[in-house]
């Protein structure tokens, strides 16, 4: 704990929920006000500018509100402030400001006041540059020589340098060797521009040689060979320094002390021009931030080191001169000069914490504790030494404990689906309606390329998909070695799949020299089957209940030539129209139009037109592509069809009531009948037997129930199977009609699909309909929230219920209507805007490991459940015959009235 804390001379919390970074802070005149003081400057990547001229804060005025001059929403997220001479033929400072597809410039004016409201600023567009790549961070300087303004020069993500000389772009330079980009500074002294590498080394490349070097508009391969004139960029000098770098400096302060000095992830590093290396200090903590302030003595330089243990060191080269305790992380610190206090240090946090603190001390009453002393055992800790360079000596001489990460693959999986249908089929079901079903056959080729052993294959399909064998035994492989395995998919079910595609996942142990038996590893590879597998051609149908409608910006396409394996046996020659048959028994028609370029395809089953729209875009896409076409462009502008959609959700719903129905009623017939099993037991065990009272007949009823409630409850089960596999697929229909609705990205589709299906099967603790409505409900409260503030104060409220089954589907059904219409309007998906908002104690808790709590088996609030018509008309079916009824109906009331008093207490 250091004694040295700054203190504090004016503070403010930037917003709420927003996020800063080291390019968001800068210091200056930057409304010329030509007293040289100066202001501070910050951007959020939230897109919120903001200028403060702060002042000591006192009792008897105003708080941290009456500093700040300006406050601005842009549209685009703040990267970067900087301040300079930016406008041609002026001497007055700007404000450039980097987005990250955009750099504007800015003129901020001050107007005097006439009230006591005092004065008023005003931030003016002077000119702004649309970039055609992605920025990461900038510099300024005078380029080339240049008095009198400063240029601007950028570094995109994918490498390239952009150079602006005021409201007009110089030119662009592709930066060798690329991965990611580094931190970028300009060398005013050498006219030069250092950056640090992917290869963690320090590069400084001429001004001059940058602009002779190849053009980056006529090359856009960097790694290609040259075509044109020009010469190749290579840099100036190097330095390896073996870290990645968190930021770099040019101090100017004076000629006598020209240095470059390089914060990395250990080390601090200072540099001369021409690239030597002045010294190198290893740091003992994580540094943040740095900035070279001032020197005191000739050949050496001051600066502020902020580190992650809340501390801000000062150094005179390699010498720490002072250590200041913040509240807070420091991203980025400042020097500035104010009306009442020179040389504040200004100090920025991640979550906004802005600190203007100057160097002083509180007294601190710590003590340490007295530790009791002991005498060390030198022979205790020269054995342990000796231990520990053991393992550090097998360690290095030993490098594959471990697979690394970067090295070739020890097995490649590689599976191929047959072209044709297998004849004869493998199928276990042969027909399904009169329809003979297919089976295909599926390679898996496993080639190693090292020693492998313990081998285990398992091939896994979406039911009521099945294959023929779904585990196989391989034996231990050698080096290039090659195994292959065939198996064969069929359908086995009467209901169509909600994906066709499959996952192998393989198991084996790779040796080491100090693990003979083998390191675990698991590979995962994937495959797709063929539409032909549960579907046959058939004639096209004209009246339909379920339409769909796809429009694209091409002319008609000819179905036949799309779908050439069905185009065999359909009787349309103009290739307008093509009809699939399923096996399970629905069919659906593609039609497409000879005047529009739209597409319809119709059904009488809203979900069994999944697997068609999904396989007719795929293959738009693909028949597009080959022909180089890549604008082809297709959407959805009807309806979303929710109310049929919502059809197969109240569908699952009931068959989950009524598996929940079948089960209460099975406990109670179930106890009931361990009831009557038990008295009978003790009147079979009496010395002196007593007449039964018809409890045999009791039995014999009971049992009938059981068994009846038992057929019931297995029907319903693969009844809620099969309705869970049709609401995904008409999940599935639907996110694909709202990204082609919206036109979203992979990723925003990624997430609504994992939205909407949560689940890829149902449990009996927790089910699709709980599920879904808690995600719904989390992306209306995020990222589809009506402002920022409503989506902080929902997810600061505590969490909701236990998950279980709801009541009924109309809050579900609401939610999801207003997720579409929130993406309607133009909400955007995406989970970078929860992750400054803090979760709550609850939902943290629902995240851990067995977070969540068993479901409570309740109907309601108190009612109990009654069995649906379906049930009663099952058990109905299933009861005894007339001469049984007459004996069950005497005995029944027999038996409810000597009930208590024949079964002893604590027998039940």
């Amino acid at each position: 704990m250091s004694l040295f804390k700054a203190r504090d001379w004016w503070s403010s919390i930037l917003g709420e929920g927003e996020e800063f970074d080291q390019g968001c802070l800068c210091v200056g005149d930057v409304d010329n006000s030509g007293t040289g003081h100066d202001k501070i400057v910050v951007g959020s990547y939230m897109g919120m500018l903001r200028i403060f001229s702060p002042h000591a804060i006192k009792t008897s005025e105003g708080g941290p509100a009456d500093a700040q001059l300006l406050e601005v929403q842009l549209q685009n997220a703040i990267i970067q402030v900087e301040v300079g001479k930016f406008v041609s033929c002026s001497e007055l400072l700007h404000l450039a400001v980097l987005h990250p597809r955009k750099l504007s410039v800015y003129s901020v004016s001050g107007t005097a006041g006439n009230v006591d409201h005092g004065d008023q600023y005003q931030l003016k567009l002077v000119y702004e540059h649309n970039l055609q790549r992605t920025a990461c961070n900038m510099t300024h300087g005078s380029f080339g020589g240049v008095t009198g303004h400063h240029s601007l020069c950028i570094q995109s993500m994918d490498g390239m340098l952009m150079f602006f000389e005021q409201d007009s772009y110089s030119f662009g330079r592709f930066l060798p060797g690329f991965l990611f980009p580094g931190p970028l500074a300009y060398n005013p002294r050498t006219d030069s521009f250092l950056t640090v590498s992917s290869a963690r080394q320090l590069d400084s490349y001429k001004y001059e040689t940058l602009a002779v070097a190849t053009d980056a508009e006529s090359r856009q391969d960097p790694t290609a060979p040259l075509k044109t004139g020009g010469k190749r960029l290579t840099p100036d000098w190097t330095f390896i320094l073996g870290e990645q770098a968190l930021d770099v400096c040019v101090p100017s302060f004076s000629h006598s002390s020209s240095s470059i000095l390089v914060l990395g992830e250990r080390s601090l590093f200072c540099f001369r021009d021409n690239g030597q290396i002045r010294f190198m200090k290893k740091l003992e903590f994580n540094p943040s931030c740095f900035l070279p302030y001032t020197t005191v003595t000739d050949g050496t330089t001051n600066l502020l080191l902020g580190n992650h243990n809340n501390m801000l060191l000062v150094y005179q080269d390699v010498t720490l001169k002072w250590a200041a305790q913040l509240s807070f992380v420091p991203v980025a610190v400042r020097v500035a000069n104010f009306p009442e206090l020179k040389g504040v240090v200004v100090s920025l946090s991640s979550d906004g914490h802005l600190l203007c603190s100057y160097m002083g001390t509180d007294p601190s009453f710590f003590s340490t504790p007295k530790v009791d002393a002991r005498e060390a055992d030198y022979e205790q800790v020269d054995a342990e030494m000796k231990k520990l360079q053991r393992f550090i000596r097998e360690a290095t001489r030993t490098q594959d404990i471990v697979p690394k990460a970067e090295t070739v693959e020890d097995l490649s999986v590689t599976a191929t689906v047959s072209s044709s249908m297998d004849k004869p089929s493998q199928a276990l079901i042969q027909d399904i309606d009169g329809l003979p079903v297919p089976s295909v056959t599926v390679q898996v080729k496993v080639k190693a390329t090292s020693v492998l052993k313990s081998f285990k294959l398992s091939i896994c399909v979406q039911p009521p998909l099945a294959v023929i064998q779904d585990q196989f035994v391989l034996e231990p492989m050698d080096v290039g070695s090659t195994k292959t395995v065939h198996f064969s998919a069929f359908l086995n079910g009467r209901y169509p799949p909600a994906d066709l595609t499959g996952d192998i996942v393989v198991s084996y142990s790779s040796p080491t020299e100090l693990n003979p038996k083998g390191v675990p590893r698991v590979l995962q590879s994937r495959f797709c089957l063929p539409l032909a597998l549960v579907c046959v051609p058939s004639s096209p149908a004209k009246n339909t209940t379920f339409k769909i409608t796809i429009d694209t910006n091409q002319p008609p396409v000819d179905l036949s030539s799309i779908f050439r394996e069905f185009s065999t046996t359909s009787g349309d020659k103009d290739g307008n129209s093509l009809a699939f048959q399923f096996l399970s028994g629905a069919k659906v028609t593609v039609l497409a139009s000879k005047t529009s370029q739209r597409y319809r395809i119709q059904s009488d089953s809203f979900e069994d037109m999944w697997l068609v729209v999904k396989e007719l875009v795929q293959r738009f896409d693909q028949h597009f592509s080959k022909l180089g076409i890549k604008d082809f462009k297709k959407s959805f502008s009807g309806s979303l069809p929710l109310q049929e959609y919502f059809l197969s959700v109240d569908h699952h719903f009931q068959l989950r009531v009524s598996s929940q129905q079948y089960q209460d009623l099975l406990s109670e017939r179930a106890v009931q009948f361990r009831a009557i099993q038990r008295r009978l037991l003790t009147r079979f065990k009496d010395k002196t037997p007593a007449p039964l009272q018809n409890l045999d007949t009791l039995l014999d009823a009971t049992y009938t129930q059981v068994m009846a409630l038992a057929e019931a409850a297995e029907k319903n089960r693969a009844l809620l199977e099969e309705a869970f596999v049709r609401l995904r697929s008409a999940t599935h229909l639907l996110v694909l009609l709202l990204s082609l609705w919206q036109g979203l990205t992979p990723d925003q589709t990624a997430i609504l699909e994992a939205t909407l299906l949560p689940l890829l099967q149902d449990t009996p603790q927790l089910g699709w309909e709980e599920s879904c409505y808690a995600a719904v409900s989390h992306l209306l409260r995020t990222c589809l929230s009506r402002s920022p503030k409503d989506q902080a104060t929902s997810l600061a409220h505590t969490g909701g219920p236990v998950l279980g089954l709801p009541q009924d589907t109309a809050r579900l059904k609401k939610h999801i209507t207003l997720l579409c219409d929130r993406i309607g309007k133009g909400g955007r998906l995406t989970l970078a805007s929860e992750a400054n908002v803090q979760v709550p104690a609850q939902v943290q808790s629902l995240a851990a490991p067995g977070g969540v709590e068993p479901i409570a088996e309740v109907a309601g609030d108190g009612e109990e459940m009654q069995p649906t018509q379906e049930v009663t008309k099952f058990i109905k079916k299933k009861q005894p015959s007339k001469k049984s009824k007459k004996v069950f109906g005497k005995v029944t009331v027999a038996f409810w009235v000597s009930v208590l008093s024949l079964i002893p207490n604590g027998h039940y």
